[in-house]
């Protein structure tokens, strides 16, 4: 499996914004869609983006619909999770994975068997 590692968190205020990365570990990222959770302490692993990869049609949860962005850039074997206008509720360990085909179910983390080891975003309320 492709290795995935996720970096770009950190500790940002309350409106400010971060952008993550997700970088493969061989030149295969451009075969898979790629999907972004995140996990908050005492809570279950929540999907928040996936993007396909052949169309780069891309999908959001409804709480971070808005706010944040997800891109990919082929060339450069990267995922990006461009969040924006972030909030005290955005704290959490943000993980990039390989996505079902057609970013499928990409919401169920059950669905999804490759991870990266995550990268923790910190938002003070």
């Amino acid at each position: 499996q492709v290795q995935l590692v996720e970096s770009g968190g950190g500790l940002v205020q309350p409106g400010g914004s971060l952008r993550l990365s997700c970088v493969a570990s061989e030149r295969t990222l451009d075969y898979y869609p790629i999907a972004w959770f995140r996990q908050a302490p005492g809570k279950e692993r929540e999907g928040i983006s996936c993007i396909n990869d052949g169309d780069s049609s891309t999908y959001y949860a409804d709480s971070v619909k808005g706010r944040f962005t997800i891109s990919r850039d082929n060339a450069k074997n990267t995922a990006y999770l461009q969040m924006n206008s972030l909030k005290s509720e955005d704290t959490a360990v943000y993980y990039c994975a390989t996505a079902p085909p057609l970013c499928r179910n990409w919401y169920d983390y059950r669905a999804i068997d490759n991870w990266g080891k995550g990268t923790l975003v910190t938002v003070p309320s």
